[in-house]
């Protein structure tokens, strides 16, 4: 007979054999790999440990050779993001500052919602929905003080809208550098799915009347933001919304509710929004006198001066890319507050001459597009640029020409033509000037 103590089992012989076969994994390494896969796909530490033991610092996931012969993870609560994509906003840990989105990123014209840019003043307020109220008040018939559920009830929409700080690409016409990427450069615009209830449905409820000219929005946050805004702007696209693409505001977004003032610069968006009063003048708030004013070469200044210009960005090749010769597609992103984008031009020889580019798709209103433009680098020097139209026939000026206009100290409002300067290396930097 045979001695079962030293003769292998049939399942410890069918495990030698995966073990030696170059195309297998045996039993041991498919379970260490499930495990893995689900710690990956729910967020969890790869470590081992008894109960309440702290894990040592997780190392990075590797995947088999041969997806096929493992069994993959089961569903989890939330997805995340594969461990081969890590977008981030940047800076962080600025209550008074900005985080920019990372444009260069990002594909299609969608900004997922924990990369939308964020600007605060005082931080982001920890808000109760249940305890949130929006007053309108002022020259109206009925003053009203709605609930988060209140406004809810109201018939809703979904429309698709860009926000854009008026302060973005500061950093490139102020101190352009070589190595600012398109985050830095015009990383202080989004593009969001939101629902809500159009304003002027709220403010018909309350009876608005005829003689006013002016609401002032005012924000929840430390600061009590505040900003004047002319009432044709409420009866036309303006919104009070809770929801971006799908899913409740994000806290920093303005979560409960935010006023959208679609095409207009972001500050006048009013996050977390509490009060609405109608008038027939402007508040002159400090937000519209000290802040978000426009100084200007003679010495004056432009004031509520509100909608956003058409821009455009292109987003790759930029920099920190490093391109080999042959077929390299330029791409980017252009938007205007005034309507629909209709025509982008890209330039390869630094603006001597333009070529359209092909949109990706209808270009939405006050949404933006995606455009795309083939090119063959030959490995010889050359500057990309971008130039954006509307369909008011406004063209993207260059930055000399917004100097003229505008001078050297306008802290606001910033749309010169940019791109990107190849060496012959194939080292792409920021090209500021055309």
């Amino acid at each position: 007979m045979t001695d079962a103590s030293t003769t292998p089992s049939s399942e410890a012989r069918r495990e030698a054999r995966l073990e030696t076969s170059d195309d297998t994994i045996s039993r041991r390494q498919m379970l260490a790999g499930a495990a893995g896969v689900v710690a990956v796909a729910a967020g969890l530490p790869l470590a081992a440990g008894g109960q309440g033991a702290k894990a040592p610092a997780a190392p990075a996931p590797v995947p088999p050779a041969d997806p096929t012969k493992l069994q993959g993870a089961p569903t989890s609560p939330v997805g995340v993001r594969t461990p081969y994509f890590k977008p981030s906003r940047t800076p962080t840990g600025e209550t008074v500052g900005n985080s920019l989105t990372p444009l260069q990123d990002l594909s299609g014209t969608i900004t997922p919602a924990d990369l939308h840019f964020e600007r605060h003043h005082a931080g982001v307020p920890f808000i109760d929905p249940a305890r949130h109220t929006l007053l309108i008040h002022g020259l109206v018939a009925t003053p009203l003080m709605l609930s988060v559920d209140d406004v809810k009830r109201f018939p809703q929409v979904t429309r698709t809208y860009f926000i854009e700080c008026s302060g973005n690409g500061r950093n490139a016409y102020r101190e352009p550098k070589p190595d600012l990427t398109p985050q830095k450069v015009a990383g202080l615009v989004s593009n969001t799915e939101w629902t809500g209830v159009p304003l002027k449905i709220l403010l018909d409820e309350a009876g608005a009347k005829p003689e006013a000219t002016w609401f002032l929005a005012e924000g929840g946050d430390a600061c009590l933001l505040s900003r004047s805004i002319p009432m044709a702007k409420a009866m036309d696209d303006a919104m009070v919304v809770w929801a971006q693409n799908g899913e409740p505001l994000r806290p920093e977004q303005g979560f409960p509710l935010r006023l959208l003032l679609p095409g207009w610069e972001g500050n006048t968006s009013v996050k977390w929004v509490r009060r609405i009063e109608l008038g027939t003048r402007p508040w002159a708030t400090r937000w519209e006198t000290s802040k978000y004013t426009d100084p200007l070469p003679d010495g004056t200044a432009r004031q509520y001066s509100f909608d956003m210009d058409a821009k455009s960005v292109i987003t790759t090749p930029a920099y920190p890319q490093k391109i080999t010769k042959g077929w390299w597609p330029i791409s980017g992103l252009a938007w205007t507050g005034r309507g629909i984008i209709t025509r982008v031009e890209v330039s390869t020889d630094n603006g001597r001459s333009w070529h359209d580019a092909e949109l990706s798709a209808t270009a939405g209103v006050k949404a933006p597009v995606r455009f795309t433009h083939p090119w063959e680098w030959d490995g010889k020097e050359a500057v990309l640029l971008s130039r954006a139209t509307d369909e008011t026939g406004y063209v993207q000026p260059t930055r000399k020409k917004l100097v003229e206009v505008r001078g050297i100290g306008t802290d606001f409002h910033f749309n010169p033509i940019v791109g990107w300067k190849v060496a012959a290396d194939g080292a792409i930097t920021f090209h500021g000037e055309t």
